[in-house]
């Protein structure tokens, strides 16, 4: 790997000209650096986003040679492969200039959306690091590689981005923008990536974090401490459960979809939403099935209606926080159901003793014969 000097004033100022002013498209017009015309000559070449220019070659060996250049003052570039147009589960080639002036490029697995779920020398791309150049000149950076794959690429979902902090100890900051597009490298079109299975896991995730972490605990809370109302705790109660199971099924039904369009692997959070959701569907037969107060078998009822419910609230839970870290949902998820969780917590400890002293107030008071 070669490093050229670099213009960082000049450079610093076309890298925010092309963040404030992205309808600025690069060109194919530059010539490729000489030290790349051995290896890279003989590339097609295209703007993709930005700044950011693609030249590439397929050979009939299936070794994809990729020459990605962009403007550059300091800071990361990168180009990531993805199955399914998402971050995480993909791998990437990433490039920068080092604080001494040592050229870097390495490839990088996308196991997370935090910067130690980046792992360094991870991947499922093939390819020879010395076949791997960076170079910066003329206020460009350029990324040469070359991947092997088992057959010719088509079709594929291509992520872009770029970060302004240099790695420390190859540990990627966050990256200041980025992109997805689906690139054909058979004719060398591109388009925007559809963001259906990002918006489709956000969809999942909202719906039951809101039917089972918030209306269906709810729900029981009011079967719990409100029967001094009745029968206005009842219809509330029913009426609170079957909104919350109706969007809790939806979410499911996301989540389906989205397993189907992605293939995660995520056996423990499937395991946990089939269990929760058979549990869920027990207490709604159970509703068809409630004997009448003064039946011998009500007793017994009660006691399935009760522990059931209690369990399908626990797992639910248990698996909202398994969903929140296999989807790399970030901090604002985890912060926002913790806090949930937290009033959730105090409410029922709250109403708990209050429940307690009171019916041992009542029990005190009740005259013995």
């Amino acid at each position: 790997m070669v490093g050229m000097g670099r213009c960082a004033s000049v450079g610093a100022l076309l890298v925010a000209f092309a963040v404030l002013a992205p309808a600025v498209k690069a060109t194919c017009d530059d010539e490729l650096p000489t030290q790349l015309v051995g290896n890279y000559s003989g590339l097609a070449c295209t703007p993709v986003w930005n700044t950011f220019v693609l030249r590439y070659a397929q050979g009939k060996d299936n070794v994809l040679r990729v020459v990605l250049s962009t403007m550059y003052s300091t800071g990361w570039v990168g180009m990531g492969f993805s199955k399914n147009g998402l971050m995480v589960g993909s791998s990437a080639m990433v490039g920068w200039m080092g604080k001494t002036g040592v050229a870097h490029i390495k490839q990088f697995q996308l196991q997370g959306k935090t910067p130690s779920q980046v792992v360094v020398d991870k991947g499922s791309l093939v390819s020879n690091d010395h076949d791997h150049t960076v170079l910066v000149q003329q206020a460009k950076i350029y990324l040469a590689f070359q991947l092997r794959f088992t057959q010719p690429l088509k079709s594929q979902s291509v992520l872009l981005a770029f970060g302004s902090a240099i790695p420390v100890n190859d540990r990627l900051s966050e990256h200041q923008d980025k992109t997805a597009i689906t690139f054909d490298f058979t004719t060398g079109s591109s388009s925007s990536a559809s963001s259906f299975p990002e918006g489709l896991k956000r969809t999942h995730g909202a719906l039951n974090l809101f039917a089972w972490g918030v209306l269906l605990p709810i729900g029981a809370i009011v079967a719990r401490y409100c029967r001094r109302w009745d029968p206005l705790w009842f219809y509330l109660h029913t009426g609170i459960q079957f909104v919350g199971f109706i969007l809790g099924l939806a979410g499911i039904v996301a989540g389906v979809s989205l397993y189907n369009k992605i293939q995660a692997n995520v056996p423990a959070h499937r395991g946990l939403g089939i269990f929760v959701l058979v549990l869920g569907i027990l207490q709604i037969l159970a509703i068809f099935l409630r004997p009448n107060k003064d039946s011998k078998y009500r007793k017994f009822w009660n006691w399935y209606h009760h522990w059931v419910g209690r369990l399908a609230l626990f797992f639910a839970a248990v698996n909202i926080v398994v969903g929140i870290k296999v989807g790399a949902a970030g901090n604002s998820w985890k912060i926002g159901y913790g806090f949930n969780l937290a009033v959730l917590l105090i409410t029922i400890i709250t109403l708990e003793v209050l429940l307690w002293t009171r019916w041992r107030n009542n029990s005190s008071s009740t005259p013995g014969y």
